[in-house]
């Protein structure tokens, strides 16, 4: 595990709690971390969420940045630091292909088993313009609602598995707490990797990937089936414990 020249991370429920800036500790981690590996975050969140939720909160030097690489919404785009932030490519869906992602979510959430809030914390769907997100609660949902709604993934396997009758030559993953996200078919977190061989030029036997969804169907499952080596956390403090023996 040691002698991997790449970490990549996952973010929600790997870095931090869904939703929610990386604290201290997990910051000091990975500025270390960043001394001695490159260091990667693919997630399904888009680029303004990993600004609050992992930029900002994450206390570098600006040196260090040149060895971290951003992929926001499952590896449909990816972003790298030379003096400052900038785009290197975007996988951006269409109007037509959102419209008819919203209205597939529109029919399958009605043919789902349980109930879905009439009353959410912010939006249901999110456009991330490569990406579609829905978010059972709403967006805004606090943190401790949402860790209840569905912590064994049943709800989303299910709804997921509704959506593929409707979205056949989509990438349907289920991510986050209460999240299913939705791309282009071939667009995943696989195809992150691949984009990590190609502009960075690592080989898979020189990474190793952090997630919490690396059941099948999570979003973390293309990684696995890539051949990197994966190691399942249980939360950031799962993750923490990991970056720490890394770093010994």
């Amino acid at each position: 595990m040691k002698n991997k020249k790449l970490i990549i991370f996952d973010l929600d429920g790997t870095l931090a709690k869904s939703k929610s800036p990386i604290d201290t500790k997990m910051s000091a981690l990975l500025s270390k971390l960043l001394t001695k590996k490159d260091v990667a975050v693919i997630s399904g969140g888009a680029y303004k969420q990993f600004e609050s939720q992992f930029l900002t909160p994450l206390k570098c030097p600006k040196e260090l940045l040149k060895k971290l690489y951003l992929f926001p919404t499952c590896s449909t785009s990816f972003y790298r630091y030379t003096d400052k932030w900038a785009n290197v490519y975007k996988e951006e869906l269409t109007i037509e292909e959102k419209s008819k992602i919203i209205y597939a979510f529109s029919k399958a959430t009605r043919e789902v088993s349980f109930e879905i809030t009439e009353k959410p914390h912010g939006n249901i769907m999110e456009d991330r313009g490569s990406q579609v997100t829905f978010s059972a609660l709403g967006q805004e949902a606090p943190i401790d609602i949402k860790q209840k709604w569905d912590p064994h993934f049943k709800k989303r396997l299910e709804l997921k598995k509704i959506l593929e009758n409707y979205l056949p030559n989509y990438e349907i993953r289920v991510g986050g707490t209460t999240s299913v996200d939705v791309t282009k078919k071939g667009i995943d977190k696989a195809y992150g990797i691949e984009q990590i061989e190609k502009h960075l030029g690592y080989k898979k036997e020189e990474m190793l990937f952090i997630g919490d969804a690396l059941f099948e169907g999570g979003n973390d499952y293309p990684v696995k089936q890539t051949g990197v080596y994966c190691i399942e956390t249980t939360g950031p403090e799962g993750t923490k414990e990991i970056i720490t023996k890394l770093l010994q």
